[in-house]
C-alpha cells in the first residue's frame, strides 16, 4: 500500500509513498502493517508528509523524534488482501496474478506466473523462464476465479513449451 522514506525535520515526521489511487487515500487503510507484522498508523500532515504511530502490545507510540523515523525508513505497508476493494471488471491486483497457470493460444500449458515484476514500465509476468509483458496484446485473457491466464507472447519471445525453455529470435 506504501513505503515510509525519509524523515521530515525533527519532529518524527516522515515522506510517505502511498500507492492507492488517491495518495491521501492511504489513511483510510490504518491499520497498516509491515512484513515483521508491526502495525502502524499514518496522519497526513502535509503533502506526501505523516506522522507515524506505532501500535505496540496494546499500546500507541507516536514516532516523535528524527531518530524514531529514521528507524522506520523503507519500511513497507501492508494490508489485509479482504480490506481492499474488489477490482474492476477488466482489473486486477497483481498479487492476484501469481500463482494462475499460463496456457498458449493454441492451449499448451507454458506454466505459472511465479512472479510479477514492476520496475515503473509496466508489470511483467515471470512464467517459468518465460518474462512476458502484462498487456492485452501479450496476456489477451486472464481467469482469476478459474486459476488461469492466456498467453500470447510477443514475436521476439520463442517458447518451447515441451522442455520449458524460452529464448529470443534466431
Amino acid at each position: 500500500m506504501g513505503v515510509i522514506g525519509r524523515a521530515h525535520g525533527v519532529r518524527g515526521h516522515v515522506r510517505v509513498l502511498s500507492y492507492t489511487a488517491e495518495p491521501t487515500d492511504l489513511d483510510e487503510y490504518n491499520p497498516l502493517q509491515d512484513d515483521r507484522g508491526r502495525s502502524f498508523s499514518l496522519q497526513w500532515v502535509g503533502d506526501g508528509v505523516a506522522q507515524i504511530t506505532c501500535h505496540e502490545a496494546g499500546a500507541d507510540r507516536v514516532v516523535s523524534d528524527r531518530s524514531g523515523a529514521e528507524a522506520l525508513v523503507n519500511t513497507r505497508l501492508y494490508v489485509e488482501r479482504d480490506r481492499l476493494p474488489p477490482p474492476d471488471e477488466d482489473e486486477f491486483y497483481l498479487a492476484d496474478l501469481v500463482g494462475l497457470q499460463a496456457i498458449s493460444l493454441d492451449g499448451s500449458q507454458l506454466g505459472q506466473v511465479t512472479a510479477v515484476h514492476d520496475y515503473g514500465a509496466g508489470a511483467s509476468l515471470e512464467i517459468g523462464v518465460l518474462l512476458v509483458p502484462f498487456t492485452r496484446a501479450a496476456v489477451p485473457e486472464v481467469d482469476v476465479a478459474a486459476g488461469r491466464l492466456v498467453v500470447n507472447p510477443p514475436a521476439e519471445i520463442v517458447v518451447n513449451a515441451s522442455a520449458g525453455q524460452a529464448g529470443g529470435a534466431p
